[in-house]
């Protein structure tokens, strides 16, 4: 029997060539700012944006957390979608480590606009919380893997300005997102304060997020980071497999993508499922009939993992080590089922 991973795009094992990269790597202590592959990865990625500086984290998550803490005080709230990853599954961070309040906003499939963040930015009253960062999230998660395009930026990076607003990228997918779009990377420099962007997702790189901002941010967010537990050593080996994939692993994600639509397609045909969500990158959200429990159950004899994100929805998402013959077998199986 296959089996076939679908329960994220973390689940990744280096490959051959990243293995190579990571063996090979030039190691220092990166605490000390002695790690050249480590800041090698964050100056590639920085110039990859746009930007003028990167730090290389553990997880997206401190990437994220980090920049918040950088670009709010206490007592301070920052803007994003309700569905978003900093808000839902960031383990309460935002309050925790910033003392910041959050406004959610119901936007589309995740995606909000300058119209929705307009009126929502608080006047300045000793009653309200400082509106001081805006935070959105491409791909977004929870929306199937929904792409904000550039031309959906401009003007939401327009009115941060005007309101003296900092605005934040949760990228964790952004390549995805730039794969779908064709927009180019080094433009959105010029509409973000800060960018996360995260090695670990589609691009299959064991561990690490990036996160890009200015040469004074950056070095505020060092501090930050060590004093969250982050800063690692020889991070080198680690780093090597980031640059590994930043040159390897960008352009095969149209593969993952073309898989998503493969299982999206087969999914709208069966009877027991009640809705597809348009499968925009690598991720598929569905909704079952039954609850999601047993269909993932019986998913699972048959040797397919896969998480389900509510009660009757399950989340399918393709990767590097999702191969075309288990892409078949998967199509096979729900046809079955």
């Amino acid at each position: 029997m296959i089996t076939v991973d679908l329960r994220s795009d973390t689940v990744t094992k280096p490959t051959p060539g990243m293995l190579e990269a990571m063996w090979e790597a030039k190691v220092g202590d990166d605490v000390f700012g002695e790690d050249e592959t480590v800041n090698a990865l964050e100056a590639k990625a920085a110039a990859i944006f746009g930007m003028e500086a990167g730090l290389f984290c553990p997880s997206g998550t401190m990437t994220n957390q980090i920049a918040i803490k950088c670009f709010t005080q206490p007592l301070d709230e920052l803007i994003a979608d309700q569905t978003s990853h900093v808000y839902r599954y960031e383990g309460g961070g935002i309050a925790f480590n910033s003392a910041v309040s959050t406004r959610l906003l119901n936007g589309d499939r995740g995606r909000i606009t300058a119209g929705m963040i307009a009126p929502e930015i608080n006047a300045e009253n000793v009653h309200y919380p400082r509106t001081s960062l805006v935070v959105l999230e491409n791909t977004v998660n929870k929306g199937g893997g929904s792409c904000y395009k550039l031309e959906d930026i401009k003007p939401i990076a327009v009115l941060c300005k005007e309101k003296r607003l900092k605005l934040h990228l949760d990228g964790a997918r952004i390549f995805n997102a730039l794969t779908n779009t064709g927009d180019a990377a080094i433009d959105y420099g010029k509409y973000f304060n800060g960018i996360s962007v995260c090695l670990s997702k589609g691009l299959g790189a064991p561990v690490g997020s990036v996160l890009l901002s200015d040469k004074e941010t950056i070095k505020y967010a060092r501090r930050v980071r060590k004093v969250l537990g982050g800063g690692m050593r020889q991070a080198g080996f680690l780093a090597a497999a980031g640059i590994y994939a930043l040159d390897h692993h960008v352009e095969r994600l149209k593969i993952d993508h073309a898989h998503a639509r493969i299982l999206a397609d087969t999914l709208q045909a069966q009877s027991w499922v009640k809705y597809v969500m348009p499968a925009d990158t690598n991720l598929v959200l569905f909704d079952t009939i039954a609850p999601a429990s047993e269909v993932l159950q019986k998913l699972l004899v048959k040797g397919i993992k896969a998480n389900s994100t509510d009660t009757h929805r399950i989340r399918f998402v393709t990767h590097l080590d999702v191969h075309p013959e288990q892409v078949e077998y998967v199509v096979k199986i729900l046809n079955e089922l």
